[in-house]
C-alpha cells in the first residue's frame, strides 16, 4: 500500500468518528447505562484474570495503548497498579486526545498521530493494548502495518492485550469484524490465548431496556451471542 492510500484510510477513520460524534452516538456508551457497565465489568474481570498470570511486578510493567481515545483504559491500568511514567497512549484524533490529557497524570506520555509510525522503542514494552481499533480499519495493509509496529514494541515474553469484535455489523459499513483467524494472520509468530466475551451490543441494549438488566447475564451464558474476543497474544 502506498503512503497516499495509507493516509486516506486513516482520514476515513477520522471522518467516521467525527460523524459519530456529531450524531451523538457516543451517548450509547455512557457508563450509566446498564448494558454498558455490565459489558465493562465482564471485560475487567476477564482482563484481571489474564494479568494475574503475567510474570513480574505490576508496577514495573510498561504498557502502550493504541487508540487510547479519551483515556478510559489508561485510567483503568493505573487502578490496576501500573505506574503513570510506564504508560503511553497513542491516539489518531486530536479532539479525543484533548479529552484524555486533563484526565491523566502528567507523567503519562500521550502521542498524537498514526500509531504504526509512533516512536515507541523496539522491544521496550511488556504489554500493548488495543480495544476495537482493528475493527475500525477496513484496509488489510493498514491492519498489518499496525500489527507489525505493535509486535516490534514488545519485549520477548511480552504480550498484546486485544479486545475487539469478531462479527460484522450490518448496520455499520465503517467497521468490520476481526475473526480469530485474522488475528493469527496478523501475529503469526505469537502464542495466542482467547476467550469470547460481551453480549452483542444491539441485543444487550434491547434486553436491558425492554426486559430487565438482569437479562444481560442470562443471555450472555450462551457463547454464540457474544460478539467480542479478549486475546492474549504473547511474543516468544
Amino acid at each position: 500500500m502506498s503512503q497516499g492510500e495509507h493516509g486516506r484510510e486513516l482520514e476515513r477513520v477520522a471522518d467516521c468518528y467525527a460523524r459519530r460524534s456529531q450524531a451523538h452516538l457516543e451517548d450509547r456508551y455512557s457508563l450509566l447505562k446498564p448494558e454498558v457497565w455490565q459489558m465493562l465489568q465482564e471485560r475487567q474481570r476477564a482482563l484481571l484474570r489474564l494479568l494475574a498470570q503475567r510474570p513480574g511486578q505490576v508496577a514495573d510493567w510498561r504498557l502502550t495503548e493504541v487508540g487510547c481515545g479519551a483515556g478510559g483504559n489508561l485510567l483503568e491500568m493505573l487502578r490496576f497498579g501500573l505506574r503513570p511514567e510506564h504508560l503511553t497512549g497513542i491516539e489518531l484524533l486530536p479532539e479525543r486526545l484533548n479529552l484524555a490529557r486533563p484526565m491523566l497524570p502528567a507523567a503519562l506520555r500521550l502521542h498524537l498521530g498514526d500509531a504504526s509510525t509512533a516512536a515507541v522503542p523496539e522491544a521496550s514494552q511488556d504489554l500493548v493494548l488495543q480495544s476495537t481499533v482493528f475493527s475500525s480499519l477496513l484496509s488489510d495493509e493498514v491492519q498489518q502495518a499496525l500489527a507489525r509496529a505493535m509486535w516490534r514494541w514488545l519485549k520477548p515474553g511480552g504480550a498484546v492485550l486485544w479486545y475487539d469484535f469478531i462479527v460484522d455489523n450490518p448496520r455499520n459499513p465503517d467497521v468490520r469484524g476481526v475473526p480469530l483467524r485474522r488475528v493469527r494472520e496478523l501475529f503469526p509468530a505469537a502464542r495466542l490465548c482467547s476467550q469470547r466475551l460481551t453480549l452483542a451490543p444491539p441485543l444487550a441494549r434491547w434486553v436491558c431496556n425492554k426486559i430487565h438488566p438482569a437479562a444481560y447475564s442470562l443471555l450472555n451464558c450462551l457463547p454464540l451471542l457474544r460478539s467480542h474476543v479478549l486475546c492474549l497474544i504473547e511474543k516468544p
